[in-house]
């Protein structure tokens, strides 16, 4: 038979929801200074323009948005906000970009693309179709489930 909770376990559900907290804010500090690092070091390719820099700067910005975005979630998060996927979704299609960018820096100087390469290439491409899918999917469920 369930009866009222005792004061010492409120008390230790208190104290285990303040320590979340505490850690939820502990990450989105780290993600901040990350990205800014990130941000730091994209800023450092400006100044050596070559080919192999621009492919390092569009990689460290990508990155960067995609921490951005585990930042947002982690401040939804704070702010009692109701969770949503589409910003995982994002992050999976950023990710998926950033990996055929790579792909295309690593092939770039190369006579003959390496067949594992093109699959990859391939299957990167189907799952940012098939996220997109998913997102426009998402947004469609949102809107039906506001009205």
């Amino acid at each position: 038979m369930l009866g009222p909770e005792s004061k010492s376990v409120v008390k230790a559900r208190e104290i285990l929801v303040s320590v979340e907290m505490l850690l939820h804010i502990l990450a989105a500090i780290l993600l901040l200074i990350g990205c800014l690092m990130i941000f730091y070091y994209a800023t450092l390719n400006l100044l050596t323009p070559n080919r192999s820099a621009v492919f390092n700067l569009i990689n460290d910005v990508l990155l960067a948005l995609i921490i951005l975005e585990l930042l947002w979630t982690v401040i939804r998060f704070l702010k009692k906000q109701k969770f949503i996927i589409a910003p995982f979704l994002a992050i999976g299609i950023i990710a998926a970009v950033r990996r055929i960018l790579l792909i295309e820096a690593q092939t770039s100087f190369m006579d003959h693309v390496p067949h594992d390469k093109l699959i990859e290439l391939a299957l990167s491409t189907l799952i940012i179709i098939t996220l997109m899918v998913a997102y426009y999917l998402s947004v469609k469920a949102q809107k039906i489930d506001v009205e």
